[in-house]
């Protein structure tokens, strides 16, 4: 899942961005409301995570703006105010939940399952014969059970979500090691090879296809 993570406190962006991207998600962090904008305005998400106080601004105004363009993106307010009527504010201003601060963070990705079930979420990603379970964390193709480390099943998620679009190594970097520029390293290819050895060997076609000087795509090329 794509996440927007907009909190200006590095400690608990930290420390939330870090978890969620352990649980397979890709996250973008803003530290205010001008940088949440501008990342909107670059790139589709799945979920908005948003603090209330933030130093240009209230969190929940970005959430009303996108309500009021018809934007559905659920959303979640993070505040460390915790009286019964701002929470009521925030959910008549079209957010999808509310957390107080200081939360655990199971509490957040309970939050967060929640919300995008009641959006409706895809919880399964499948390509061809591939079928990925992202409420379970696990993969399957052709019936049989493929077992992933954390970074591998990150990797394939990410591929999987851009079905058929060849996902640059600068890009992949971005997506699954937070990384936003090459540190000179082969860690993508190091990362492909393992999950090609797991993912397509034993099969009759692969799904996992290189496009010379460009990156990887995934996809099922029968035609």
């Amino acid at each position: 899942m794509r996440i927007l993570l907009v909190e200006d406190e590095p400690r608990i962006a930290g420390f939330a961005a870090r978890g969620l991207r352990e649980e397979g998600h890709q996250v973008t962090l803003a530290a205010d409301l001008a940088a949440a904008r501008a990342a909107l305005a670059a790139d589709e998400f799945d979920l908005l995570v948003v603090d209330r106080m933030l130093p240009d601004g209230d969190g929940l105004d970005l959430v009303r703006e996108l309500r009021r363009h018809g934007e559905r993106l659920p959303a979640i307010c993070v505040t460390a105010r915790d009286r019964v009527e701002e929470r009521v504010e925030g959910l008549y201003g079209g957010a999808d939940d509310y957390l107080v601060k200081p939360f655990a963070f199971d509490e957040l990705l309970a939050r967060i399952a929640a919300v995008t079930r009641r959006a409706g979420a895809a919880e399964r990603l499948t390509v061809g014969d591939l079928e990925i379970d992202l409420a379970a964390h696990r993969v399957h193709r052709g019936g049989r059970e493929i077992r992933l480390t954390a970074k591998e099943f990150a990797l394939l998620r990410c591929l999987a979500e851009n079905a058929g679009r060849v996902m640059s190594r600068t890009r992949l970097l971005e997506r699954v090691w937070d990384v936003s520029h090459d540190p000179g390293t082969n860690v993508v290819d190091v990362q492909i090879s393992y999950l090609r050895a797991k993912v397509d060997q034993g099969f009759d076609r692969p799904l996992i296809h290189t496009v010379r000087g460009v990156g990887y795509v995934l996809e099922d090329a029968r035609r």
